[in-house]
């Protein structure tokens, strides 16, 4: 009986010790280990050009994660970092009362071509121009997006007045109030104080920890040669692209 013991402790040990030494795949990290995951380590050396311009596949990337239907009725993925920091917040909010939705979250070069193709041929009756500030009223040029970054996500509404009165205004006032302690910023406020680019979009929330770091890069290494591939690209420098929109975002985001 004891030799019986003493081999199944063994056993037991070197079970757990493999165990404790397997790699966990990044792909099939829960939602509730999430909130452990720590931020990046060395950003600089995450960043590249074809990153902050979108071109990449973002569902086999291990630093971005799908996110759980409780959160979103699309199949949506952010950066992990992102998630962790929408968690808190989310939860934070709902205890509350208040219930975060996401509608929107990382797109690519790719996804966002599509979008701007589409509205570009629903303006045909607009020259080019002319379709293309239709356009950007509300919607980035692909390569300009923040939305390729994974930091950036649209939530419960893409309608301003619907976050005017009763629920929407709760919304708002709570996210106003409590957004910036989880890293969150509303990037895209009324154009005051000189603010350029986009029109308002209170749903549009922004995690600075990341973003900040590569708009920094974006404005440092990406220039007009860089936005093209799509109809109309040949429109970005005329329209200011980068002076006005990738950095028309409000003074308390260049602030950060």
């Amino acid at each position: 009986m004891k030799s019986f013991l003493a081999i199944f402790s063994i056993v037991f040990i070197v079970l757990s010790c493999n165990l404790k030494a397997k790699k966990i795949n990044t792909s099939e990290i829960t939602h509730t280990q999430i909130d452990t995951i720590k931020p990046i380590d060395n950003l600089n050396q995450t960043i590249t050009k074809a990153f902050v311009l979108g071109q990449f596949e973002y569902k086999t990337d291990t630093t971005f994660i799908k996110i759980n239907s409780e959160h979103s009725a699309k199949t949506l993925y952010l950066n992990k970092e992102v998630y962790s920091a929408f968690l808190k917040m989310f939860h934070a909010a709902k205890q509350d009362g208040i219930v975060l939705n996401i509608l929107s979250g990382t797109r690519n070069y790719e996804e966002q071509k599509v979008i701007w193709e589409r509205k570009w041929n629903a303006y045909n009756n607009l020259e080019p121009l002319g379709r293309a500030q239709k356009i950007l009223e509300y919607s980035s040029m692909p390569t300009s997006s923040r939305h390729h970054w994974g930091t950036d996500l649209d939530l419960n509404s893409l309608s301003n007045s619907y976050f005017s009165n009763g629920k929407g205004k709760a919304i708002y006032d709570w996210l106003n109030a409590n957004a910036n302690d989880y890293g969150f910023y509303q990037v895209y406020t009324e154009k005051e104080n000189g603010r350029t680019g986009y029109n308002l979009e209170k749903w549009h929330w922004s995690y600075l920890p990341l973003a900040s770091a590569y708009i920094e890069f974006y404005n440092a290494n990406i220039g007009y040669d860089d936005i093209n591939g799509f109809t109309g690209s040949e429109l970005a420098k005329n329209l200011n692209i980068i002076e006005h929109y990738v950095n028309g975002i409000s003074n308390k985001a260049k602030e950060y």
